[in-house]
């Protein structure tokens, strides 16, 4: 996400930094993972489980939107 933010800025390309953003549900997904595999999958965890899976479907698609912007950016200048 560093990576994404930081080339959004070297190239003025701001659409770049909404990749960052838009990774953002993708690393809460992974967080819940951690967590919910930290305390040995305790059943007093299991929202977590729904939690990830929530978090991975809004994270697949803020990265497909935001691909798709960094795209159109693309062909607008290549235009």
């Amino acid at each position: 996400m560093g990576l994404m933010w930081r080339y959004g800025e070297v190239s003025g390309n701001p659409r770049w930094k909404g990749m960052a953003w838009g990774m953002l549900p993708c690393l809460g997904s992974a967080m819940c993972a951690c967590t919910w595999h930290l305390f040995f999958n305790a059943p007093e965890l299991q929202f977590l489980v729904a939690l990830q899976a929530f978090l991975t479907v809004v994270g697949n698609f803020t990265c497909w939107w935001a691909a798709y912007r960094i795209y159109q950016g693309a062909q607008e200048e290549a235009a």
